[in-house]
């Protein structure tokens, strides 16, 4: 996707965490996964999950509730707590990215914001074992403002927050329709693919390592 050109410098990033900084935290292949550890039906728990995870990511459910409808609505012959310590231990981090965005904030004193869609459970998890919170200045996370992206709100709490003018601000995702809707807005935006491809783009704005 390209970037509309913009000789404007980038003060801030807002980055997206699943597919970006780390693995995504609870998506089709980790549920297929537990569907195969845990004996269950997938069909029935991917239908399931697809009816409320929305919920529980816009922070209308807690992980609890979003497992006794998914999951613990008959009896198991597992624990919740077994479970759901699968669910955390499905999180591994991307070291590069994670590197490239401590780096460039060091480099250039940008505000580095994160704006994603996770329930509160996984998001916090998240947050504390990978120490997101070492580089992050805020997070606009979905569980935490109860909307969603593509819903460009949360974009626009992340602007009104950073205090940064979106012409100075780069949004990195993996999804390209959610860098679209920030395009829209006035976000340049990188379609995240891979580490090199989007430190390149990076370069392109002006953030060289």
């Amino acid at each position: 996707m390209s970037t509309t050109p913009n000789p404007a410098p980038v003060r801030a990033i807002f980055t997206d965490i699943g597919g970006v900084l780390l693995t995504n935290g609870w998506d089709r292949n980790s549920r297929k996964a537990a569907a195969q550890k845990f004996g269950l039906n997938q069909d029935e728990i991917s239908n399931r999950h697809q009816m409320t995870f929305d919920t529980y990511e816009s922070g209308k459910l807690d992980l609890e509730e979003y497992l006794t409808r998914t999951v613990f609505y008959e009896e198991r012959p597992f624990s919740r707590a077994e479970f759901r310590q699968f669910m955390m231990d499905q999180s591994q981090p991307h070291p590069e990215m994670l590197r490239l965005i401590r780096d460039l904030k060091a480099k250039y004193h940008l505000k580095i914001a994160v704006v994603n869609n996770e329930g509160r459970e996984l998001n916090e998890h998240r947050i504390r074992t990978f120490r997101l919170y070492e580089f992050a200045d805020f997070f606009i996370s979905s569980c935490f403002v109860h909307f969603r992206k593509p819903d460009a709100d949360i974009w626009k709490v992340a602007l009104d927050i950073a205090q940064v003018p979106r012409e100075h601000v780069v949004y990195i995702d993996d999804r390209p329709m959610f860098v679209q809707v920030a395009e829209g807005l006035g976000i340049r935006g990188i379609a995240h693919k891979s580490y090199e491809e989007t430190r390149a783009r990076l370069a392109t704005l002006g953030l060289v390592l």
